[in-house]
This record gives C-alpha cells, structure tokens and sequence, in this order.
C-alpha cells in the first residue's frame, strides 16, 4: 500500500500530533543542553521537522524570526548534496550563509540532519540559533557600521559538519579558529546536533511503529490540513487592494532614512504582497535577504489567518511574495547584513499598518518592532574572563480597538523568547543591572493606550568595555490608529560615571562604543502606539495609569487636550 491509499483516521490523527511534538521535544532537547543564555534562557532558536522534499512539517518555536528559513535551508542543501547523491544516513549540515541556505545574518547557525529509513529519505530535522559570536570585526558579531558582510564573521556556505557520522574535524577547527568564545560556541554545536539526533530518533520510532506509508501519508495529511484550515480563514479577510509605506531611520553609516513600501492584494485564494518601490539595498548592515523577507511575510500571514494552528508548508501555499532584487528587503552579496532584523520586521510592520484597521480583532497599532539587541563586550569585573553579552530587549505593543497594548513584551521577531534573568546577567557578564522598570515617558495615547516600553541600565564594573546597540524606531516612533498617538521612541543613553551629560549621550546605533568602570548603559524601548482618540479616554483608566506609574500627572492632564 502506498503512502497515498486510504490509512486508518485514527492512526493518521495520533501520527500528525506525534510529528508537532517532535519538533517541540526537539526544542526541549537544545534548551537543556546549549551553554549559552541567549539559548538557553532567552531562547533566541528554532527547530523543525520538513519531509524529504523540503516542506515544512512541523517547527518549535522559539524565534518565529525563523518561520520561513527551515524549509529553505533544506531546499539549498537538496540542490547542492542531492542531485550529486550526496546525501546519506549519518549526515549532518551547517550552515549560516544569508544569501543561500535559508540565512539571517552569520551569528545565526543552522544545523540540518537527514532522516532516512531502509535506505529512503525520509525527512530531515534542523535547528537554527543564535550564536553569542562566529567572529568579525566586532565582539558579538553584529555591528551597525559593518561596509559588507567579511566584516561581520565567518561565512559558512552549506557543507557537511558530518559525513556518515564521521565528524570533519577540518570544519570544527575552523569554527573554533574563528570565534571568540569556543568553548560556549562548541557546546552550543553539540547542543544543535544533539536537538536534531532527537528529531530522527522520534521519527524512526513513528516509521517503526506505524510504517513508512502510514508516517508519509500524515506528512502530506498535516500539509492538506494547513493548507485547508489557512484557505478557511483567507476567505474571511478583506478582499481588495491595500497600501502602506513607512521609513526606516538609516543604514548605520549615514543619517539618511529609507523609505519602503507594500502593496496588498487580497482575494478568496490568494495573498499577495509587493515590496516594490522600497528603498535600494543599502552600504549600511541593515540589509535583509529575500529568506528574510519571506519569513516576515509569513509570520504576519499566520497572524491574519489562522496563528494557532502549528506551522507547517501547506499554511502557506496561497502566500506569494514579490520584491525586485536588491532592495533592502532583497540584498545581494556582499552586502552587510548584521542588523538585517531592522528592516526585516518593516516587511511585516508594513503589511500590519495596510491592515490594522481593517483586521482590528488580529492586529494592534504599532509596536516596539526593532529587538534592540545589544551587544556589551570586555573583561569579567570578578574573573577576569572575556565575557560578551548578547541580549535583545522588551518593548510595548500597540493597543488594539478594545484593549490596552500588552507592556513589556518582545518584538514580534522574537516571537517566545524571554529575558536572560538579571542574576544570569550579573553572574555570567560581571555587570551590575541597575535598573529594570516600566519607563513614564509620553507616547501611545488613545482611547486605548499603547503598552508600555521598559528601561534596562547596566553599570560597567570592569576597567574597560564595549557597547554596541541597534535601536530601530529611534526617528519614526511606532504608528497609532484611529486618532491614537503614535507611541515613543526606542533608544540608549550613556551615562559617565552614573551622570547625565547636558546634552545627554543617546544613540539609536552605537558601534563598539568604549566605555569605563562606572558608566552605565542605560537602554529604552518604546511605547506602542494608540488606538483611537485620547480624549475618549476613560477616566478610570486614566487614574489606573496613575497609579501604574505609566503616566506622569502632566501627561494624564493632557488627555482630551
């Protein structure tokens, strides 16, 4: 019996849940044995499950960053090992090229195992993560003034870390050549590769179980079914032609903005998006690659459709994406790309603004939207170790038409990742956090306001140290809707010795800015924007953000002003 005949309903059930919690056990497995927090605690990764030909079956997420790189890492390493029948039982790729491989910028590592089964292949499992460095001209490995990608660190094309179970030590050795801290890369590798063993060893327990016909047959089952409950969903958006635009504050490199744009075209079985029209690639890191843009694309159309049925490649067989080449949301090599996430998350902010209004029980105003990752490099106060602190942060979203936005959360990128604990912090990177709290600034007022954004200081215990940050929406705060205000600005401000500077010290990108034993790097994040007049505030609400500390008593006196 084929794959394709008729299988018991009530096998095929049990083996399409069993698949999704592959790719969440799998998940489990690199959280529990990665040696870095930005894994471990923040759980800046990604793992999946796609069948043989490259379709996205299952992912756990952590970074929904990640949504569309899975399935085309696979793909690539399909094109390149598979038509050379290259690709056997034991094998295991790495790879974190940007422009080929399904990539993001170089300090995110994929990681892909094939699955085979009496001599088929099957499936492959993978996992993609942040690593805390992979080398470059800056500690951390993303920089915001980087002129192409050899100064960002080491490029690795996709090829074997693994062949047939024989490690290729020539690789390794190149990796830990490469990088700052091996030791905690290394025990991340190993993390990685361990994640996807689990994958396999789940799927040869599913194969063994119920048979190859009946595990296949759940495979094309999950992407019919993805596929028919998104089609569901599209059938209820707004049919038409929506339009958006919006800037981007600069490249890095110089203060011009960027503007960018998208067309929207919706119809009963399809949902179109057009980037054309955007802003060139840029000299600056900003630039994203095309992987990237789909990816954004694909995140959104999930929020619009159908977000809590799990991801696989039939969710998205009626998305179709159009953007010229080398754009910034479509840059070629070499162009540099450390910061891609600042115009990668535009795609999706974009398609977001088009829509809010319209779709207004699945969208909010604006929000934070950048990750304002941040990068503080030196030696430990305590150890006298190199340490490198790599972290993004929390921000406000955008209220909606019958709620507050939610306060404190991650960018839409980063999806279910959390903050690395301040004990973790103080501990691993021998700082001091002096402050974490909600900050008072105006912004995002509205019948319903925008969710509040936080403020981070870190105080430098060390001699000497670094800082590097990219603080998109620093010039173009997030948007409000329906009369609401548009919300703050994100930005850092250096403090010398702990003391404001008249003027004050604040940037929206800081490349490798030398700082000394007792400044304090003190980051913070926006506001979301509003949601319908401020005057139609209620009073109650009002008096709840006093006593919140949200609003200072100036700023709740200008409501209805």
């Amino acid at each position: 019996m084929t794959h394709g005949a008729r299988q018991d309903p009530y096998d095929q059930e049990i083996i399409r849940n069993a698949l999704v919690a592959v790719g969440d056990e799998m998940f489990d497995a690199m959280a529990r044995t990665s040696m870095s927090p930005i894994i471990y605690e923040a759980l800046d990764y990604s793992v999946g499950v796609t069948d043989g030909k490259g379709d996205l079956i299952a992912q756990g997420n952590g970074t929904t960053v990640f949504l569309g790189m899975i399935d085309s890492l696979v793909r690539d390493i399909l094109a390149k090992f598979g038509e050379r029948g290259d690709i056997r039982p034991g094998d295991v790729f790495i790879s974190n090229d940007p422009y080929e491989g399904g990539g993001t910028h170089l300090s995110d590592i994929a990681f892909a195992k094939p699955v085979f089964w009496e001599g088929e292949l099957i499936a492959f499992t993978v996992n993609k993560a942040h690593w805390v460095d992979v080398g470059g001209m800056s500690p951390g490995s993303f920089t915001t003034d980087a002129t192409e990608i050899f100064q960002e660190g080491l490029q690795i094309p996709t090829v074997k870390l693994i062949d047939e179970g024989r490690e290729q030590e020539a690789v390794f050795e190149i990796l830990r050549s490469n990088i700052r801290l091996p030791q905690d890369s290394m025990g991340d590798l190993r993390a990685a590769t361990a994640a996807c063993s689990v994958g396999e060893a789940r799927l040869h327990g599913l194969l063994e179980r119920y048979g190859r016909d009946a595990v296949l047959a759940a495979m094309a089952g999950l992407l019919d079914h993805g596929e028919a409950m998104i089609a569901a969903e599209l059938r209820k958006l707004p049919q038409g032609v929506f339009e958006a635009e919006d800037w981007i504050d600069d490249d890095g490199l110089s203060d011009e903005p960027l503007k960018v744009r998208v067309r929207v075209e919706i119809s009963e079985d399809r949902f179109l998006v057009d980037f054309s029209g955007s802003a060139p690639q840029a000299p600056g890191p900003i630039n994203n690659s095309r992987t990237g843009l789909v990816s954004a694309v694909r995140t959104i159309f999930k929020a619009l459709t159908n977000p809590r049925i799990p991801a696989n490649g039939g969710c998205f067989r009626a998305l179709e994406v159009v953007c010229p080449d080398e754009t910034v949301f479509t840059a070629r090599r070499p162009a540099p790309v450390s910061t891609y996430w600042e115009t990668m998350l535009y795609a999706e902010d974009l398609i977001w603004k088009a829509l809010a209004e319209l779709v207004p029980d699945r969208l909010t105003a604006g929000h934070v939207l950048s990750v304002c990752a941040i990068i503080i490099a030196g030696d430990h106060a305590d150890t006298g170790e190199p340490t490198i602190l790599v972290c993004p942060l929390v921000g406000g979203w955008g209220a909606m038409h019958d709620r507050d936005g939610l306060n404190g959360q991650f960018s839409v990128a980063d999806g279910e990742t959390y903050n690395i604990p301040v004990e973790i912090t103080e501990a691993r990177y021998g700082v001091h956090v002096e402050e974490y709290a909600f900050h008072d600034e105006p912004g995002g007022e509205g019948r319903h306001r925008g969710g509040k954004g936080v403020v981070l200081a870190y105080r430098i215990r060390s001699e000497s140290a670094t800082f590097t940050g990219s603080f998109g929406r620093f010039k173009f705060p997030p948007w409000g809707v329906a009369g609401g205000r548009n919300g703050s600005r994100n930005y850092a401000e250096i403090l010398r010795q702990g003391q404001r500077s008249d003027p004050p010290e604040i940037y929206g990108k800081a490349a490798r800015f030398p700082l000394r034993r007792g400044d304090v790097v003190r980051c913070v994040t926006a506001t979301g924007g509003g949601w319908g007049k401020p005057e139609d505030r209620l009073p109650e609400s009002i008096a709840e953000d006093l006593r919140n500390g949200f609003v200072t008593e100036e700023q709740a006196s200008s409501y209805g002003a």
